[in-house]
């Protein structure tokens, strides 16, 4: 089970990436004391966004991050609603999709149900 994953962003777009993130369905969490002055955690079900604070962030240019999100048309309404750009993307496997644009230009891609299970 992947448990987190580290995004860098600048810090200007720190807590306007907090609000993509919630709008999402996380919430701001504490992180260990050490590591509060850098990073701001973020958490939903488990999974953690860990949204590091760095003046010259790494931003993949087709690298993204997808999430499973509860009521797919109303999620995208509510990021298009508070301005972020979200395009659709292709179905697989009969699930919606689209791509959210966070701040600091990371891409995240929205799916309205995971992939069916691969059998062994």
């Amino acid at each position: 089970m992947l448990q987190h994953v580290t995004l860098e962003v600048a810090p200007e777009d720190v807590e306007p990436s907090v609000a993509f993130w919630t709008l999402l369905g996380f919430r701001r969490v504490d992180p260990p004391p050490a590591l509060a002055t850098t990073f701001t955690w973020l958490e939903h079900n488990g999974t953690q966004i860990h949204l590091e604070r760095n003046e010259s962030p790494t931003v993949p240019q087709r690298g993204h991050t997808a999430v499973i999100v509860e009521d797919f048309e109303q999620t995208v309404e509510r990021l298009r609603g508070h301005g972020f750009e979200v395009t659709p993307g292709r179905e697989h496997w009969g699930a919606a999709r689209a791509k959210a644009l966070a701040p600091g230009g990371h891409r995240v891609e929205l799916m309205a149900f995971p992939p069916p299970e691969v059998e062994d």
